[in-house]
């Protein structure tokens, strides 16, 4: 399961004569594991030549199990989760029999293979531990609470960074209960907090943080804080919090796991009190990224690249490489809206849905020219400090500053609605909303209110919309705990 790279990976595969061909995309190579109702194996984007990971879930047995809301709910998470440091889900196909989760392939292995060798250096202990934190951190700043966090569900990428995986246990904040707790026992018997086994209820987040403190331990000691052979024996000493460091273990490390595995949950330690912990933000440097097609890009990446392409663009950056674009680069013309987007953007066939906010977006109609509007979107950016990057006739703001949900990211695109007449869709990419709405309100909008057109002007230009009712919308057991007791519980209460 471990490969190196990429060009030992696809040797694997037939190019000349591609055989066991998914959907005619994607050429379904060895198999990388499996369990009770899905098998993961290695495949072969045949236009791309990239290699994924391919999910394969067998319908009839999830249906049988009654388990396909919980297939849902994992889409719906992958989805909501998407950083560097979390697998990434690409797409999800479907035939009568099967369904498919197209997933990134992490070439490295389970951390769980690396740690069974032995005990690693703190300092790439310690790299672990941060990229978990930093993506675990992620999740529960949009509800989502992974519940079955440890080294077996971690991966190594090529260049040793870890991904999380295995989301099939997680929850959403929408399921829990009126009492402000879930209560689903489930997750990795020697990896599981207390108050999961006290069957009374559980905060999420604090469950979680419990299985990182387990998971640094192993790291460090190369073994489990709390094991025996006997499953209700180790619930025990679980329970009562019953665990000895090693003498190797620095003091800021034992104080850490202390604040970790506090078997009182309201006393554990937080996501933002771990990462404000000296040892923990030794040699820490937050991953700064984006999400542009549903694809995780690094920020840092894509800054090395702004002289070679229409890359991000710093602060300092923004002067000259505005003026490159406004010499050498000609606009393409904005997409056109047919009668079906008109509607989809609407309430019925009110055009007002044109010039009205919903939630986390807003339109306004302009009679400015496309370069005109993009200008001066960057113009506000550069002055409030946002990163600019710009595709055709779409921008994204990103905000410089870290808030509890990640930098605050805006998307702008432009749309043509007649010759003369243009759109202007803005939408939060990333970030909190209530951050969002006051940007938008005291620094966006007053800036774009000269490109503006009145409504009724507007709605004159507009071509005519037919009005029968009609709706449409367009979319699309060793020493760590293996293999006695390695598998994953889940027992809905």
């Amino acid at each position: 399961m471990e490969d190196t790279n990429e060009t030992t990976t696809t040797k694997s595969f037939n190019k000349k004569e591609p055989t066991n061909i998914l959907l005619g995309r994607f050429e379904i190579g060895k198999l990388l594991g499996h369990g009770n109702f899905a098998k993961v194996h290695l495949a072969r984007n045949i236009k791309t030549d990239e290699c994924v990971a391919i999910k394969i879930i067998d319908k009839e047995k999830i249906l049988k199990g009654g388990l396909m809301g919980h297939i849902k709910r994992e889409i719906s998470i992958l989805r909501r989760v998407r950083h560097p440091n979390i697998v990434q889900l690409f797409e999800v196909m479907a035939t009568k029999t099967k369904i498919y989760f197209v997933m990134e392939y992490v070439r490295g292995g389970e951390l769980f293979n690396k740690v069974a060798k032995g005990r690693l250096k703190e300092e790439i202990a310690r790299k672990y531990f941060q990229q978990m934190v930093s993506a675990v951190g992620f999740c529960h700043a949009r509800g989502v609470f992974h519940r079955d966090i440890k080294p077996e569900n971690l991966l190594l990428d090529e260049n040793g960074e870890l991904k999380v995986s295995d989301f099939g246990l997680s929850a959403v904040s929408d399921q829990i209960r009126q009492d402000g707790l879930f209560h689903t026992f489930c997750g990795t018997p020697a990896y599981v907090a207390p108050e999961v086994l006290g069957r009374k209820g559980y905060d999420g987040a604090k469950v979680d943080i419990w299985s990182c403190g387990v998971v640094l331990f192993v790291l460090m000691a190369g073994y489990l804080p709390f094991q025996d052979q006997n499953v209700v024996a180790m619930y025990r000493k679980i329970y009562k919090g019953s665990f000895r460091c090693p003498r190797w273990f620095t003091p800021e490390i034992t104080k850490l796991l202390a604040r970790l595995l506090d078997i009182n949950p309201q006393t554990r330690i937080s996501i933002p009190e771990i990462m404000e912990n000296k040892w923990f933000k030794k040699g820490f440097n937050p991953i700064k990224f984006y999400v542009e097609d549903d694809i995780v890009c690094s920020l840092d990446d894509k800054l090395k690249m702004s002289d070679d392409d229409d890359g991000a663009v710093s602060e300092s950056d923004f002067e000259i490489v505005t003026r490159r674009r406004n010499n050498n680069v000609s606009l393409p013309r904005p997409a056109s809206l047919n009668a079906f987007d008109i509607i989809s953007f609407s309430s019925g066939f009110n055009l007002s849905g044109l010039f009205e906010e919903k939630g986390d977006e807003a339109r306004f109609v302009s009679g400015a020219p496309a370069s005109k509007i993009l200008s001066k979107l960057e113009e506000v950016a550069h002055l409030f400090s946002f990163t600019v990057r710009k595709k055709d006739c779409r921008v994204s703001l990103e905000g410089s500053r870290e808030g509890v949900k990640g930098p605050l990211t805006i998307a702008a695109e432009i749309f043509e609605l007649t010759p003369s007449l243009v759109v202007v869709e803005v939408k939060k990419k990333g970030g909190d909303s209530e951050e969002y709405e006051k940007f938008c309100n005291i620094e966006l909008k007053p800036a774009l209110e000269n490109l503006m057109v009145e409504e009724e002007s507007a709605s004159s230009s507009c071509p005519p919309i037919p009005t029968e009712p009609f709706k449409f919308r367009a979319l699309s057991f060793s020493p760590l705990g293996r293999p006695s007791d390695a598998k994953s519980l889940f027992i809905d209460t």
